[in-house]
């Protein structure tokens, strides 16, 4: 079982995050907006409130949350702007989980005290130009040299990298066309000499979140900084942390859907045409009855992925189940969300026009929707053949 804090006060921090969330968030969604960048008071009361720490354990100095508790704070702060999750995000998600799960005792000290206390970001590098869903097809090379690896090669889109002091970085250490079993998993200073990163990217959405390219250029680190002390051991952490982000994803995607439908309820009892609120209209009504279904449906299987998690440690079907569900039913919830609110939804004004835009985003990282629906067929049938002896 993971590691979690006792209910009373886990409450009170939640609490807490529900009013940092409401009082200072959602105010600052606007100028986040306008700047691309998230204020640095908010970036500080953040590490003060502990939230770089959520999932960290308690002996590295973070909260030691279990995943059903990180979940309950991820459905509060998924009600702001996306950038705000996202400053902490790779902390508490895929930037510290290939530590906290295969990482040295060494590693876990060096890294986990200062990933908890926010003084240091963790960003996980496995994307590559030409390697996405594909990622067993990583071209990005360490060559063992003596007591040193030498690193090149490129990633791409990656979150948080502009910001980032240590890098979770996947690589090959087995010979071309080895796949999966040649990938290992490296902590690598963000410092070292011959990391350069790419322009900062223009999204569609989520303005605030930070990615950016990578490049390795015969970058040189320590044979120490071998995430685990095996090669080989890579893809396998890079999966058992992306099984946990999923279940982070679907969270924040339901955090979203209730801010969608609070936005939609509120709007829908003002606006008034025929010479009554919208509200009163039963296709209106058919709208916000449909979103807040799919909501409570997500929120269900999040929760329920997440107590499978704490008490097996894995989740796979669970997970991706919960991730391919809660993010394609955020995209609608925030569909109806701007057609409730007519033209106004177009409007930049209206934070529906934002919302509809940032979570189109969480149907493609940490796994396509696609790949979860692949997961889950392939998780299903082999589960049936080893039933059936087949």
């Amino acid at each position: 079982m993971t590691e979690s804090v006792d209910e009373e006060t886990f409450q009170s921090l939640l609490n807490v995050v529900e009013r940092f969330t409401q009082d200072e968030l959602i105010p600052a969604e606007r100028l986040v907006e306008d700047t691309d960048e998230v204020p640095d008071n908010i970036i500080h009361a953040m590490r003060d409130l502990g939230l770089f720490g959520l999932s960290i354990p308690r002996v590295y100095g973070g909260l030691g949350l279990s995943l059903s508790q990180e979940a309950r704070v991820m459905f509060e702060l998924g009600r702001a702007a996306s950038a705000f999750r996202s400053v902490i995000g790779t902390n508490v998600g895929i930037g510290s989980q290939g530590l906290i799960m295969d990482g040295t005792d060494a590693q876990k000290c060096e890294w986990l005290p200062r990933l908890a206390a926010g003084t240091a970001i963790a960003s996980f590098a496995l994307t590559e130009p030409d390697a996405g869903s594909d990622a067993a097809s990583i071209r990005t090379s360490a060559k063992r040299d003596g007591d040193i690896y030498i690193i090149s090669g490129s990633k791409r889109y990656i979150t948080n990298a502009p910001r980032a002091t240590v890098f979770t970085l996947m690589a090959r250490t087995g010979p071309p066309g080895s796949g999966a079993a040649g990938i290992s998993a490296f902590a690598v200073p963000a410092g070292t000499p011959g990391i350069t990163l790419g322009a900062p990217d223009r999204k569609m959405g989520q303005r605030g979140t930070k990615t950016c390219d990578i490049y390795f250029d015969n970058v040189r680190v320590p044979a120490n900084t071998l995430i685990g002390g095996v090669e080989g051991q890579g893809f396998k952490t890079a999966m058992k942390v992306l099984d946990r982000g999923r279940i982070n994803i679907a969270a924040s995607a339901i955090g979203a859907a209730r801010r969608l439908i609070d936005e939609s309820i509120a709007y829908a009892s003002q606006r008034r045409q025929f010479n009554k609120p919208i509200s009163e209209f039963q296709l209106v009504q058919a709208m916000i009855a449909d979103s807040y279904t799919e909501y409570y449906a997500g929120k269900s299987m999040v929760m329920d992925a997440a107590t499978v998690y704490d008490a097996q440690g894995a989740a796979p079907l669970q997970a991706a189940s919960a991730k391919y569900f809660c993010t394609e039913a955020v995209g609608r919830i925030a569909d109806r969300a701007v057609q409730i609110h007519g033209g106004a939804g177009y409007m930049a004004e209206y934070p529906v026009e934002r919302i509809y835009r940032d979570v189109r985003l969480l149907r493609i990282y940490e796994g396509t929707s696609q790949i979860q629906q692949l997961v889950i067929a392939k998780r299903l049938l082999r589960d049936a053949a080893e039933r059936t002896g087949q």
